[in-house]
């Protein structure tokens, strides 16, 4: 009864403080954020330095990590980012030391993504991996997955199970996402078609990354419609790419023998009441000691770092310099650009080259945009999250696990996904906003 006792404790203690940790907003000194934001920032504050050289440890180790893992032999693509890690790490070094050109050193470029992008998403990311510990380890997915299950199918044309694989693709992080869909594919529980729907519709960047787009637009004060409406667009664009191509037109073959998941549609309230609270429990039962299990999503937090902080700084200045200093993003903005003016976005213009840019890397929007009106970040910032596809580490990421993927159609995808977005979030932003 004691032993009980403590998982319903554990249950209902560590999912509140999850939940408070990334979504509940207070106010310090005038300010108002989220608690995560709060320790994040007390880290830059009172510890520059020692943050920064931490940082470029990561980046560093994250330039050395391909060789150690061997990366040339997942494929051709894992092998070009050899290339971009390292680079990334070289550029992070004399970033650090101010080695260069000014055009390179400058506060417009290369020190600008070093300091107001890569330290704090270097930052943000572990510390957000421990603490996501309470949110995703402690049986409230579970709990909730039992509720949206019936909506999954009809609307995302995705099996139940599905539901918590999207939560946590959301919320923990594209990386860990893509590992639980991978397996999932593997495993017969999802077929090719649904592994691409929940892969490219629902593995997007972790609340984290928010915080620091949110950050650096100066949103955080709307922090909770900045979550909950990117949260709602992004899995209403995902509902309609599954009913158009290329989505549509792939292949419904399993990579292995295909499992039956249990229908849940048939119990009444109460009974799925007791399934998810029984389920809730048996996740915290079956969990590793509190202590383990943060320091384990801690040490993937810094993996996952060393992973992305690299291409972040090479991938990112070079788009970053070829949009300070080329017409090129200027021409690419065209394409949005009768958009962007149609639902009348102040700036529409630098609003259409934000959606342009994203394709290479998903913070680039918001420093395109960082002297727009409120209206036009706030846009920018919820289609640089629900496009969820983007060169520096998701597309990689999708392409190093086994479904099967082209690039072609993840350019497609990006596409649909970004007009779809504008047209959605657009209005809700002059709602609650304009």
């Amino acid at each position: 009864m004691k032993e009980k006792l403590s998982y319903q404790l554990q249950f209902i203690i560590y999912s509140l403080i999850g939940i408070i940790f990334f979504f509940i907003p207070i106010t310090v000194n005038g300010s108002t954020s989220i608690p995560l934001d709060y320790v994040v920032t007390l880290f830059q504050q009172h510890l520059a330095t020692l943050t920064k050289v931490l940082i470029l440890i990561v980046i560093i180790c994250g330039g050395i990590l391909p060789f150690i893992q061997k990366d040339w032999q997942k494929g051709k693509i894992a092998t070009s980012f050899i290339f971009f890690k390292v680079l990334g790490a070289v550029i992070g070094i004399l970033l650090f030391f101010k080695i260069g050109p000014d055009w390179f050193v400058s506060e417009k470029t290369g020190l600008y993504l070093y300091d107001y992008l890569v330290v704090p998403v270097g930052l943000t990311v572990p510390i957000g991996a421990a603490f996501l510990t309470f949110l995703v380890s402690y049986g409230l997915f579970e709990f909730v997955g039992v509720f949206t299950q019936r909506i999954m199918k009809p609307v995302w044309h995705v099996p139940g199970r599905a539901a918590v694989n999207a939560l946590a693709s959301f919320v923990a992080s594209f990386a860990v996402g893509l590992l639980i869909t991978d397996k999932e594919y593997r495993e017969g529980k999802y077929n090719h078609k649904e592994a691409v729907i929940i892969a490219t519709g629902f593995s997007t960047v972790t609340v984290a990354f928010m915080v620091v787009i949110a950050k650096t637009l100066d949103l955080m004060s709307h922090w909770n419609l900045y979550f909950f409406v990117t949260l709602f667009v992004t899995f209403v664009v995902t509902a309609i790419t599954t009913r158009i191509p290329p989505i549509s037109r792939m292949s419904t073959d399993y990579y292995d023998t295909p499992e039956i998941e249990e229908d849940l549609s048939d119990l009444t309230f109460k009974s799925k009441v007791s399934l998810a609270w029984t389920r809730g429990l048996t996740t915290v039962k079956e969990a590793p000691h509190l202590f383990k299990n943060v320091w384990q999503n801690f040490k993937e937090g810094v993996l996952m770092s060393m992973s992305i902080l690299p291409t972040i700084l090479s991938i990112g200045l070079i788009f970053m310099l070829i949009a300070e200093y080329t017409p090129v993003f200027n021409y690419g903005a065209y394409v949005f650009y009768p958009l962007t003016a149609l639902l009348q976005i102040p700036e529409p213009f630098l609003a259409a080259k934000g959606t342009a840019i994203g394709i290479t890397e998903m913070f680039l929007p918001s420093l395109i945009v960082i002297g727009a009106p409120l209206v036009t970040k706030f846009i920018i910032a919820v289609v640089s999250v629900s496009t969820i596809i983007f060169f520096s580490a998701s597309v990689p990421s999708m392409l190093s696990t086994h479904i099967p993927l082209k690039i072609q159609d993840l350019v497609i995808i990006w596409f649909e996904r970004s007009v779809l977005s504008l047209i959605i979030v657009t209005p809700l932003a002059f709602l609650f906003l304009g």
